[in-house]
């Protein structure tokens, strides 16, 4: 626990009587690698902190393409937002590519840490606007960026997944196909 007290104080210094506090409302999850963690349809109660492991979530295209809206490794958060701020069904997938050691949280629970605790709504306000901000980014990247530039864009910002992740689903991401991803990222 000592990684998710450190991923919590590079935005909120805490004391270890606080620290154990926030701790108690998280509970530990495993999930092997091609297990769903949501599924579309489902009710989304709970946010996730991934402790070890990669996920993707993605949205089924009506052309039977799976879109991959975003990705989750070691100190990321994820879960399909808008059904677990709204309490709504989900309409994302969320996906283990790898086998994942979770820390999970409600709904419920995260709105009475942020109520009793500033450094908690600290925390979560600066992870919400950083998650706000790359939504952004990515969403001119697709919107003013060729395959290449995106491909590079995506290099610069996320070098570590490109040694996790399968191209397929890298190409996916980056709302091309397989085949351009392949030219674009021959030296």
């Amino acid at each position: 626990m000592e990684e998710f007290r450190q991923h919590i104080e590079k935005l909120s210094p805490l004391t270890e009587e606080k620290f154990n506090y926030i701790l108690s409302f998280f509970k530990s999850k495993k999930i092997k690698r091609h297990r769903f963690l949501i599924q579309e349809g489902d009710s989304v109660h709970f946010e996730y902190c991934v402790v070890k492991g990669c996920l993707k979530a993605s949205v089924m295209s009506e052309d039977g393409k799976d879109r991959i809206v975003r990705f989750a490794m070691e100190d990321w958060w994820i879960s399909d937002y808008d059904a677990y701020f709204k309490k709504k069904n989900a309409t994302l997938t969320v996906e283990c590519l790898e086998d994942c050691e979770l820390l999970v949280l409600s709904f419920e629970d995260r709105e009475r840490l942020c109520n009793e605790l500033p450094e908690m709504e600290y925390f979560f306000r600066k992870k919400i606007e950083a998650a706000y901000a790359a939504f952004q980014r990515r969403l001119v990247s697709l919107l003013c960026n060729d395959a290449k530039e995106r491909y590079e864009i995506f290099l610069l910002q996320y070098p570590m997944l490109i040694q996790r992740v399968p191209k397929s689903i890298i190409a996916s991401y980056l709302g091309i196909s397989r085949e351009t991803l392949s030219r674009i990222s021959k030296p």
